[in-house]
């Protein structure tokens, strides 16, 4: 096999776009879902976690096969690109309905409309993320190369967060009447991810070799029991599942303290400015140290570098439960960015992380199985954020959360504890895990790559007329 290439600025460009898109999503969700349906659409915070809970575990449950079948496409436009393409048509429609009021007053069935769309928003979502996903392993072999293509792809996801953090409040105010702002911003919102996914789906081509290595002789219960013998990829697995509870769990619930513990149930524009205003700190901050922990992890290598920005997260979020009530707005600010600080080592490290898990399964198999592993890492996700969305409602409702009046003593101790403690001690519990992860650069450059390199050499001479 050649040497490993370096992939060309217009790839990296390419690939990181989409996930413009994708984190918009994600963030837009985060931020803005649970309270547009507990404030806007009037379901019961209870109800709404258990319809947010069912939908990302359905979501969840469903990943695996759509990886699977990422894998062992075969098509003139390789395994990957034609999914992209499909979830890219779909998602605008879906993520329209999504924030569209129905205006349906009986709970139960407001629960179940909300419950219908939220499962065929994220399905399709997930139809573009997990073959997205897969192409990384595909499009370099290079450790630190990976972590350099993952830094361009989360800058570009910083810039999503931005925009599905910040747009949203603009969108909104370009209408007098909230329903119909809300529906604009679901228009809106659901054109970029579209966008996005369609601008990769056409710039980026897969390997020529790739359609070669579908694992189309392989069960699908033996594909995923491989890859959940992969001890490097399940502690990485556990550990991003662990980190995206924690750090959906303030994100959802960051809206909620703004509008009630900052200004006590009143004045929501304010709320909403003020709320835009720390989410800037926390972005600025976070695209800012992408590529600084970029560099760190080549001295110290991605778990230290993860474990140690996580950290500081972690120590960021109980700052603000301990000291931000009650003080100057700029006391939220600073721990927002230094949240902020920490937190960008999600953004690169996961994706930067997986891929070396991935190649350690093909090293030891031979088989090509990326959509398996990505189709995992998606549905832990989905569990992770599923369990955050319902935790912050089960937690609003048992400590007597009320939509759009000022709050009780106890459900203001509620939305601080989401806040602050709650996320920490799912993030640090995650530090600890994957504190065990056991691949390092000499790790994979010694005992990984040259078994890549063999079993590349052995596929290219199979394939050679």
């Amino acid at each position: 096999m050649a040497d490993v290439k370096r992939l060309s600025l217009g790839t990296k460009l390419g690939f990181g776009v989409c996930d413009v898109g994708g984190n918009l999503f994600v963030t837009v969700l985060g931020f803005y879902l649970l309270n547009f349906i507990t404030d806007n659409l009037l379901l019961g915070a209870g109800l709404a976690g258990i319809a947010l809970l069912i939908g990302k575990i359905w979501d969840g449950a469903i990943d695996p096969a759509i990886g699977t079948l990422s894998d062992r496409t075969r098509s003139r436009l390789g395994r990957r690109r034609p999914w992209m393409l499909a979830g890219a048509i779909s998602i605008v429609f879906l993520m329209t309905l999504m924030f569209t009021n129905p205006h349906i007053r009986n709970q139960g069935l407001l629960f179940v409309w909300v419950l219908v769309i939220y499962v065929l928003m994220v399905a399709a979502y997930s139809v573009i993320s997990i073959p997205y996903g897969a192409l990384t392993p595909e499009l370099t072999k290079d450790y630190d190369e990976r972590t350099t293509l993952n830094a361009f792809r989360m800058s570009f996801a910083v810039v999503g967060t931005f925009i599905g953090a910040l747009a949203v409040g603009a969108v909104r105010g370009l209408f007098a009447n909230q329903d119909g702002g809300w529906t604009a911003v679901g228009v809106a919102m659901g054109a970029v991810v579209t966008l996005t996914a369609l601008i990769t789906f056409f710039t980026v081509k897969e390997p020529a070799r790739a359609a070669e290595e579908a694992s189309d002789q392989e069960g699908f219960f033996k594909t995923y029991g491989a890859a959940l013998k992969n001890k490097p990829f399940v502690l990485a697995l556990v550990t991003y599942s662990l980190h995206m509870m924690g750090t959906n769990i303030l994100q959802s619930s960051l809206l909620y303290y703004y509008k009630y513990i900052v200004y006590d149930g009143g004045q929501d524009a304010l709320a909403a400015g003020e709320f835009s205003k720390a989410i800037m700190f926390f972005l600025v901050a976070a695209l800012a140290f992408i590529p600084i922990w970029a560099l760190v992890s080549k001295r110290i290598g991605k778990k230290w570098s993860y474990n140690i920005g996580m950290g500081l997260f972690a120590v960021a979020v109980m700052g603000v439960f301990l000291f931000a009530a009650g003080r100057p707005a700029s006391v939220l600010w600073i721990l927002m960015a230094l949240a902020g600080v920490g937190f960008s080592t999600n953004y690169v490290m996961p994706y930067a992380i997986i891929p070396d898990a991935v190649e350690l399964d093909y090293a030891e198999h031979g088989v090509r199985r990326e959509g398996a592993f990505y189709g995992l890492w998606n549905f832990m996700f989905q569990v992770g954020v599923a369990f955050a969305l319902a935790l912050n409602g089960w937690v609003l409702a048992g400590f007597g959360y009320a939509p759009n009046v000022a709050q009780s003593v106890l459900s203001k101790l509620g939305i601080r504890l989401l806040v602050g403690p709650i996320a920490a001690i799912l993030v640090v519990i995650g530090i600890v895990v994957m504190s065990f992860y056991p691949i390092t650069r000499k790790y994979y450059d010694e005992r990984i790559l040259p078994k890549v390199k063999a079993r590349d050499a052995l596929a290219e001479s199979r394939l050679a007329p």
